[in-house]
């Protein structure tokens, strides 16, 4: 077993169990207790866990929600190669969906096709697009979140339940081979649900740093979904370890700046 699937999976036993030992996992995985205390020290520096005598626990910030102006200048250029792939995988005519986030703001920011129809929660990505004539756009409604800028709820899932797109362009906090895709925010995670529900082909937008993360609410699981599009940061043997789980990812490439 690899190290990265092994964490994962020890991840997962924390949200079942709340705790771990590593004598423990150490029989388990038939490694030694030295190789279980260096993946739990980098589960550590991730912000995942938090080590104890004899084992670990879960990290009190699986329900941290950084808010979508902190979020916004934070890896600015990765996020925008993202929205520009992402972006040029949309043509002429289609119907999608495009989830609340500053990576699918790019998104919006980048669209070229003409005579599509945006259904979105974002109150950022409707302003953006409100600049466009051949973009129709459809807003959800909803109970609008402070710390990211989306519609959100009831009224926002039983909105998205009376449509069938092309393409669902997803926002994520945690990307996890074990755990799926996850947010911290429950309403939120069902409201994510609900777009990828209706969409023929689902595409989940993020920034390197998503991978292997683990948030409170899960959205759903990796194989349910068509493809990843990130940026061009995230590491290579950690790209095959999705890849051998069947998990589709495409890095953009980012522009050199003038």
């Amino acid at each position: 077993m690899f190290a990265e699937e092994r964490k994962s999976e020890i991840l997962d036993s924390l949200n079942r169990n709340g705790k771990v030992k590593v004598c423990e996992l150490s029989k388990t995985y038939e490694v030694s207790e030295v190789t279980i205390r260096r993946d739990l020290q980098e589960l550590e520096e991730s912000e995942l866990i938090k080590r104890v005598h004899g084992g670990a626990v879960l990290n009190d910030n699986t329900k941290f929600e950084p808010t979508f102006s902190e979020k916004i200048d934070k890896f600015y250029d990765e996020k925008e190669s993202v929205g520009k792939l992402a972006a040029s995988m949309i043509v002429d005519g289609d119907t999608i969906v495009l989830d609340a986030g500053t990576t699918t703001l790019n998104i919006a920011r980048f669209i070229k096709a003409k005579n599509i129809t945006v259904l979105t929660n974002s109150v950022d990505i409707a302003f953006e697009l409100a600049k466009r004539q051949n973009v129709e756009v459809i807003v959800t409604g909803g109970t609008l979140r402070w710390e990211t800028r989306a519609l959100v709820g009831p009224v926002a899932d039983s909105t998205f339940k009376n449509f069938r797109v092309d393409k669902a362009f997803i926002g994520t906090n945690g990307v996890c081979i074990i755990n799926g895709l996850t947010t911290p925010n429950i309403i939120e995670a069902n409201t994510k649900r609900e777009m990828i529900k209706i969409a023929r082909k689902i595409i989940v937008v993020c920034d390197h740093t998503k991978f292997n993360k683990v948030s409170f609410a899960k959205i759903v699981d990796l194989d349910i979904i068509d493809l990843i599009i990130t940026d061009n940061q995230l590491d290579d043997e950690l790209l095959e370890k999705f890849k051998e789980k069947d998990v589709k990812i495409i890095k953009a490439k980012q522009g050199v700046k003038k």
